[in-house]
């Protein structure tokens, strides 16, 4: 599963980027901005509309997928070096749990990502 993983960001819970990794396969930070842009577009709508709860969101980019899920102290947001398609709603429950279990500190010492 890390193959597939090109970029890692973390927010905290106001929305605001606070760690990033790229991997030598892509370099680019922009897909954070969308990350970044779709957590206020969520923070307003949760606000506006007096929704509840939020596990996880994904954005469709061209070639690959930004996948965005909240933890217990932030948000995780991975992107993903192809088009990510859950088939049930069990495995996208699985995959946001793999999430939650992430190790920040498995990706300081793992060397295909990169601190930036």
């Amino acid at each position: 599963m890390l193959d597939n993983i090109l970029g890692v960001a973390i927010f905290d819970f106001s929305g605001l980027p606070r760690e990033y990794f790229i991997t030598a396969d892509n370099d680019s930070t922009s897909w954070v901005q969308l990350v970044f842009q779709a957590l206020g577009l969520r923070s307003l709508l949760m606000s506006s509309l007096k929704l509840e709860g939020f596990s996880h969101i994904c954005i469709d980019l061209d070639q690959q997928t930004a996948i965005v899920v909240r933890t217990k102290e932030e948000y995780v947001a991975l992107l993903m070096g192809s088009r990510l398609k859950f088939a049930t709603a069990q495995e996208s429950d699985r995959f946001s749990q793999w999430v939650r279990q992430f190790e920040h500190q498995l990706l300081r010492q793992h060397q295909r990502f990169i601190p930036t």
